[in-house]
């Protein structure tokens, strides 16, 4: 089956990052020690395009890592029959943070109470003093607002007054975002759970001395942690309605209720393999494998 199948470890055209070239390098170890064929491939070389009416693919390829957040290429290389580890649409409901809570709620998963906040299309439009009120009524101080597309902790701001409020409504008026209840439990901390194929494999504690936000881009440090069975529980029903193959999901503890902080496609599991000792890369390469052979029969 490896032999036949050819794959591709995709990541973004601009990668700069330490930790998403170890990602990939590291899926390519394992998916190439189980016998499966796979290189690592920057977005931007137009795999796909729309060519006299029908999608172009320029190789044939029968499965893809989708390391990248791209919308576009992953639904061109699912209709031409690619399969993906994530699929385009559960990368997409978790890369738009506000779709991530509108496809958990009311599937028993605990969330932060969250405000949309509307589109505005005018530089020159101006935040008024009720709307302001209305998220402060509503949420309490301090609050969170985030930009609904973001990484690594980057436009996740903790405010803590009207005031304050005010200037980030409007720092962030032209960019999709939202407003959150802030869960001040245990500022700085977090759990990421990762979870492969429906199963959490690996819980790694986050916490941040010097910041509010625990990701480790931000200064968090990891650790090895054991969480109650309604954390686990939770992880793995979030990869089930968003249809993960892998994911990370970042939990907050508010006085024992495990609260959904975000779900990510593209989970950094580095950290966690160093703390947990957890070979992450190796469970997911099974996966893949294990699905491929499947899809092939």
């Amino acid at each position: 089956m490896g032999a036949e199948m050819k794959g591709i470890i995709l990541v973004n055209a601009y990668i700069r990052s330490e930790g998403a070239i170890r990602q990939a390098e590291r899926m390519r170890e394992e998916l190439e020690a189980r016998g499966l064929s796979a290189r690592i491939e920057k977005n931007g070389k137009f795999l796909c395009s729309v060519r006299k009416n029908e999608i172009a693919l320029n190789e044939n390829l029968d499965y893809c890592v989708y390391l990248d957040k791209d919308k576009y290429l992953p639904r061109m290389l699912e209709k031409k029959g690619v399969r993906l580890f994530n699929s385009a649409e559960a990368v997409e409901l978790c890369d738009d943070k506000m779709l991530t809570y509108i496809a958990l709620a009311g599937n028993g998963i605990h969330l932060p109470d969250t405000l949309p906040a509307p589109l505005c299309y005018y530089r020159d439009a101006a935040i008024s003093d009720a709307y302001v009120e209305r998220i402060g009524a509503a949420l309490g101080y301090p609050l969170i607002a985030k930009k609904s597309f973001g990484s690594w902790g980057m436009d996740v701001e903790l405010v803590e007054n009207k005031e304050a409020l005010a200037e980030t409504a409007e720092k962030f008026r032209m960019s999709p975002h939202l407003y959150q209840t802030y869960i001040s439990a245990h500022r700085g901390e977090d759990y990421r759970v990762l979870v492969v194929g429906g199963r959490a494999i690996a819980v790694m504690k986050r916490t941040n001395q010097h910041d509010f936000r625990s990701n480790i881009e931000c200064g968090g440090m990891g650790s090895p942690a054991e969480v109650p069975a309604n954390f686990i529980e939770q992880a793995q029903r979030c990869a089930e309605i968003l249809r993960l193959d892998y994911c990370g999901v970042d939990i907050l503890d508010d006085g024992g209720t495990p609260v959904v902080c975000e779900v990510n496609s593209n989970a950094f599991f580095n950290e966690a393999e160093r703390v947990t000792g957890v070979n992450v890369a190796g469970a997911y390469a099974d996966h893949i494998a294990k699905s491929l052979q499947i899809h092939a029969n």
